[in-house]
């Protein structure tokens, strides 16, 4: 994996002003565009779409303070097919537009190109086990909310706090398969994994494949296959985002499997009456690398 992100830099800079095919590069590594993309998001720390748009404007910044062609011939050349849509990019990595960079010299924000190495402390264990599970379904309710990377996501607290005492005491009688208890689903999630981009949230429980759908639930139905279950346990949600992260420097790197299309799915074991300590698990759908 580390191999095929360090290959996924190396086309960047081959085609920075022309659209990149990941899907394409993504067989010829033997993985797959979600995979691939999840990676670089998980251990770059910014979205491959983010990544390329700083590059591209780090590059275009020398012909721009260069000063030896027009704007536009500039902002065709780094693929723009107008001056407005390149000054717009321009502008949200620099912080000023070209006109006035060429002026003045600056201000500009460089984005060096990505390097990933693999380096194996073994100084967060991670409790895992593999799981085959039959096509399931998971039901309750859900909400449509940003990604919050770190700490609490007020949207997803306020969705949960809306809901009666009594409604979280009937999902919870209700689920009837694994992973068992309340569960706090994440789906749709945007490819890149973009801080702040949608997804689809669901406070709820898994049934069987054959259970109905309670009336008034929301459902996702979720395909048979593996699951990497990793187990977590301290401060909550710190311990949770941290072995969250762990998958992509640690175990994934480490392992011959890769992530597959599916919600990750975190269930409670126990909490801390005030939820700020908790033992969880942490639900991936995978498939062999």
């Amino acid at each position: 994996m580390i191999s095929a992100l360090n290959r996924l830099v190396d086309l960047v800079e081959e085609h920075l002003s022309e659209e990149l095919d990941v899907d394409a590069l993504a067989r010829s590594l033997g993985t797959t565009e979600y995979h691939l993309r999840r990676m670089f998001s998980s251990l770059a720390g910014m979205p491959l779409s983010e990544y390329v748009r700083r590059r591209r404007m780090t590059v275009a910044a020398a012909d721009v303070v260069r000063g030896e062609d027009d704007l536009l011939t500039v902002a065709v050349r780094h693929g723009y097919g107008s001056g407005e849509a390149f000054g717009r990019a321009f502008r949200a990595v620099h912080g000023a537009g070209p006109g006035d960079v060429r002026r003045d010299g600056g201000p500009l924000r460089t984005q060096p190109q990505l390097r990933f190495r693999l380096t194996v402390e073994g100084s967060t264990p991670m409790d895992t086990r593999l799981v085959d599970r039959p096509a399931f379904r998971l039901v309750g309710h859900s909400a449509r909310v940003p990604l919050i990377h770190e700490g609490v996501n007020p949207h997803i607290v306020r969705h949960i706090s809306a809901l009666p005492q009594e409604e979280h005491l009937r999902l919870k009688a209700l689920g009837d398969t694994q992973p068992e208890g309340l569960l706090q689903v994440s789906d749709d999630l945007d490819l890149d994994a973009a801080e702040g981009s949608e997804l689809t949230y669901l406070h709820g429980v898994a049934l069987d494949g054959d259970t109905p759908v309670p009336e008034g639930l929301d459902a996702i139905e979720v395909q048979a296959g593996r699951w990497a279950v990793f187990r977590t346990s301290g401060p909550h949600p710190q311990a949770l985002q941290k072995a969250w992260a762990a998958t992509a420097t640690e175990w994934f790197p480490s392992n011959p499997w890769r992530l597959r299309r599916g919600p990750s799915i975190v269930a409670v074991l126990e909490r801390a009456d005030d939820f700020t300590t908790a033992t969880c698990e942490l639900w991936l759908p995978v498939e062999p690398a």
